[in-house]
């Protein structure tokens, strides 16, 4: 039974990619070139729906919050800042090659996958055992026993399906380049492996800039870079990729409490998305990163199980005192209420904004039969929909198309809409379906008689006729973000 639910997910997903290019969202990055592993472009309506979730995010953040502000830090950074933070001594992830495939693997995400597998066949005991025994055994860095525990469990090689493995090692994530015109005079910097320190060395520029007071936070959305060991499973793990991080400052002593009130938050938001309560649980760790006192993860249950969508993090003070140390400059916040200098801890939200779209895409996608026929179609929220209507002329004559394009001029400044008058209407439909447009306006000759359209509905594929001049106003209503934030 477990075998073929596995079948039919590896079938789910590769279904999924294969509408992701074929109607524009993700295509494989440099693909006349054979491609590059782990790399990926975002397509037309891929970049729509991505920035739509990017602004969405945003504006949750720094909105509906009085008290977070926003920064764009550099990509590259002074060098010291990273092995302040950590990630030139500690960034990186066990290793482990398989003699007879020659493939390399991560040795966490192997016995992650077995935890996985017995999971799904109701082992849950055995399930939690294993991910307890590989957590203590990461936080002693116990290389040798994370081996003997892959041989233990019979983990197989996915490729050549033997146990035939190397020992385990560690691998460092960072990219690293040379900056300077002359290579003698060059010295070695690193392509960021997270956005967050960006935001931890501009604590204070932020703070007394922005007149802040804690508790607040600095939210950013940019680029980060990891050498993965394995990156595969599509876009859920890239060696480039984008994350929306907000790191909140609080007094010491209330972290707990803001670590909890983030966790719920951030679920609620992902709830107002549309995520079913069955597709999406919190996961605590088992092995804290060396600079947190607590951690958990948002998992979605992807076609490939749940994995992370979001982490939450209760990061102590540990990132302001590391860079303390090594710039020799005071990261500390006066606190006029208690009237006390102290060094702020900090509760970090962080979403990988590709991740975030993979399980929107995953959730939207519907393979669905009704009335004898198989149906097709992206059940997007109307706020992040990529194109959010489009208008079509019955008929390429009669002065229809030449009322589509009235329409279509009126509208188009305040949503992303389409014309199109090519094909039959039914196939247009359907192509709009297929990108996940939630409302399709048809033009006919009725309407150039009375100015009212029908409106054809995506989910439910119900018409209603609307007068012209209500078009603005229906489509402002259902693609609003506030449709969204009210649910949060």
């Amino acid at each position: 039974m477990a075998k073929q639910e596995q079948t039919q997910e590896i079938s789910q997903l590769k279904d999924i990619i294969a509408h992701a290019k074929e109607y524009g969202f993700v295509y494989p990055s440099s693909e006349i070139y054979d491609g590059l592993q782990a790399v990926y472009d975002y397509g037309a309506y891929g970049v729509e729906l991505k920035n739509n979730l990017k602004r969405l995010w945003w504006e949750t953040m720094t909105r509906l919050n009085d008290n977070i502000v926003g920064i764009d830090a550099s990509i590259f950074m002074h060098p010291t800042t990273w092995k302040a933070s950590g990630h030139v001594d500690s960034f990186n992830d066990p290793m482990i090659d398989n003699k007879d495939s020659k493939k390399r693997y991560r040795a966490d995400v192997l016995i992650e996958d077995k935890a996985a597998a017995l999971e799904k066949e109701g082992n849950i005991e055995a399930s939690k055992s294993l991910l307890s025994a590989m957590g203590k055994l990461l936080e002693a860095e116990d290389l040798a026993g994370i081996r003997e525990l892959i041989i233990n469990e019979a983990i197989k090689c996915p490729i050549s399906g033997t146990t035939n493995w190397t020992e385990v090692r560690q691998f460092n994530l960072m990219f690293s380049t040379q900056v300077g015109a002359v290579a003698e005079d060059s010295s070695t910097i690193y392509l960021r492996p997270e956005t967050a320190q960006g935001i931890f060395v501009n604590f204070l520029n932020v703070q007394k800039t922005a007149r802040m007071k804690v508790p607040f936070g600095i939210a950013q959305i940019g680029k980060a870079f990891r050498n993965e060991i394995v990156a595969r499973q599509f876009i859920f793990r890239m060696r480039e990729f984008e994350q929306m991080e907000m790191q909140f400052f609080v007094r010491p002593g209330t972290e707990m409490e803001w670590y909890k009130n983030w966790a719920d938050t951030r679920m609620k938001w992902h709830k107002a998305l549309g995520i079913p309560e069955e597709k999406i649980r919190k996961h605590d760790h088992e092995k804290l990163a060396h600079y947190a006192n607590a951690a958990m993860d948002i998992e979605y249950d992807f076609p490939f199980g749940f994995k992370e969508v979001e982490g939450i993090h209760s990061r102590t003070d540990f990132d302001l005192k590391q860079h303390q140390e090594f710039s020799k400059k005071k990261q500390q916040y006066f606190d006029p209420e208690i009237n006390q200098n102290y060094t702020p801890y900090v509760i970090e939200t962080s979403i990988g904004a590709d991740r975030l779209f993979l399980m929107t895409f995953c959730n939207a996608f519907v393979d669905e039969v009704a009335d004898g026929k198989s149906r097709v179609y992206l059940k997007f929220h109307p706020a992040i929909a990529p194109v959010k209507a489009a208008i079509l002329p019955l008929t390429k004559k009669d002065g229809l198309p030449e009322k589509g394009k009235e329409i279509f001029e009126k509208l188009k400044y305040d949503f992303n809409i389409i014309y199109e008058d090519a094909g039959s209407i039914g196939k247009r439909y359907t192509r709009q379906d297929l990108i996940g447009t939630p409302f399709c306006i048809a033009v006919d000759h009725q309407t150039l008689e009375d100015d009212t359209v029908t409106i054809r509905h995506r989910d439910t594929t119900d018409q209603v006729r609307v007068r012209i001049d209500a078009l603005h106003g229906e489509l402002s209503e259902a693609c609003s973000f506030r449709r969204i934030f009210e649910k949060i």
